[in-house]
């Protein structure tokens, strides 16, 4: 709770600054489309235990990101942003070793969706006013996430009786954040691609069915464009 509350305060902190610029701060608008890759998951993730029993394509959680992100320059080297972001993956799973009493594949979904709110600092060696402008920053992000598993089951602990359940699990995850991208301004306008890693981890309650924690943190691999205002 305390981590949470301290990351609120840096964001509202980098917020406050963005709403009250210096009339001379240079101001942009990024928008971006990626790819986002989670991380290699641990033996407690939930995925990780439902290869044990269940067959699906773990790399169905590699997918699409999207986003926008408020920037201010401060001074000619720095930039402060504040962003949102969206990934939603789903995975349908089968298990492996049972069939339901009329020999159809026993099913369920698999879903997770991660709503990043970052506040993060960039350096900019060359500066605002370079022909290329390649940037290294970090900060923090409040992940607000939500993982489901809803279909048929599998009750291994009586007889193997088969049932249908939605199991759902959400909450905020305050968490590291480090990126480094490459701007290349043409007028009012930038293109560009950054290279962001977000950090990790949510616990699941003691009653979910396998594994003790989901999987948040990986790789973003986004398109940037930037305009400038």
């Amino acid at each position: 709770m305390r981590r949470f509350v301290l990351s609120l305060s840096v964001i509202a902190l980098i917020a406050g600054f963005i709403a009250t610029p210096p009339a001379s701060a240079q101001q942009s608008v990024n928008f971006y489309v990626g790819a986002f890759r989670p991380d290699a998951r641990p033996s407690n993730d939930v995925q990780f235990q439902n290869l044990s029993f269940a067959t699906f394509n773990i790399n169905d959680f590699n997918g699409a990101t999207i986003g926008g992100e408020w920037l201010i320059g401060l001074g000619d080297k720095f930039d402060a942003g504040f962003g949102v972001g969206f990934y939603q993956r789903t995975s349908p799973a089968v298990f492996t070793n049972f069939v339901d009493t009329n020999q159809s594949d026993i099913q369920f979904d698999q879903k997770l969706r991660i709503v990043p709110v970052t506040a993060t600092f960039r350096f900019l060696p060359l500066g605002h006013h370079a022909a290329v402008q390649p940037y290294i920053g970090g900060g923090v992000g409040i992940l607000a996430w939500r993982y489901s598993e809803s279909g048929a089951f599998v009750d291994f602990q009586n007889n193997n009786n088969i049932f249908r359940q939605v199991y759902t699990a959400s909450g905020t995850k305050t968490v590291p954040v480090v990126l480094a991208g490459l701007t290349f301004p043409v007028g009012m306008i930038g293109i560009g691609g950054e290279i962001r890693y977000q950090g990790g981890k949510a616990d699941l309650t003691s009653d979910w069915p396998a594994g003790t924690t989901v999987n948040l943190g990986g790789m973003n691999y986004l398109f940037m464009v930037n305009v400038r205002f």
